[in-house]
């Protein structure tokens, strides 16, 4: 499945790379093959992160009985992800910290997509509007474009202060990313 479509196309597209990801970190063996998936993994997790914060969640919160808790609990586990993934930058790929670290991210985000797939699509299907959901997924594609490609643990999880913040944090990112050649796939 590619990128487009409703948002819940969008994000199962994104939920395939970054189980793709995982499977690419599970078999590369070279210490600098792992950074470079392993900052690609990196990258697609904060974009969709920002994406779902800005944009999902708010609809969630609109559409669904109990939408607040859902997405409390979603951005919640965002958190506990973007704090895995910042540790996870300061660590040789080749430590034993690196794989036990990048296997307790794996468990955490696939039972994260798990849930998201199997509980919140469905439900979110059966409350919204198909016109909503492709402008939902316009929208998501619109803001990863501008999220940042590095975690920023303590930066706002909601609107509108993460609206603001990510385009200007995205930017720095990708300037860094451009110069030290991260997020190239070789």
């Amino acid at each position: 499945m590619g990128h487009g479509g409703d948002v819940v196309q969008e994000l199962t597209a994104d939920h395939d790379e970054v189980k793709d990801y995982f499977e690419q970190l599970r078999t590369a063996t070279d210490g600098e093959r792992r950074r470079e998936i392993a900052d690609l993994l990196t990258i697609e997790l904060v974009r969709h992160s920002v994406a779902e914060e800005q944009y999902l969640y708010p609809a969630i919160r609109e559409r669904l009985e109990d939408g607040d808790l859902i997405a409390d609990k979603e951005i919640a586990d965002h958190s506990r992800v973007e704090k895995m993934l910042k540790d996870l930058e300061g660590l040789d790929t080749t430590d034993a910290a690196f794989t036990q670290l990048m296997d307790a991210l794996r468990t955490e985000v696939l039972a994260h997509i798990k849930d998201e797939e199997e509980n919140l699509f469905p439900t979110l299907r059966h409350n919204c509007p198909q016109e909503q959901l492709d402008d939902l997924g316009s929208r998501i594609r619109r803001a990863k474009k501008l999220a940042p490609t590095r975690p920023h643990p303590g930066t706002p999880s909601t609107p509108p202060a993460n609206k603001l913040l990510a385009p200007g944090l995205g930017l720095v990112d990708r300037a860094r990313d451009i110069v030290t050649g991260r997020g190239r796939s070789s």
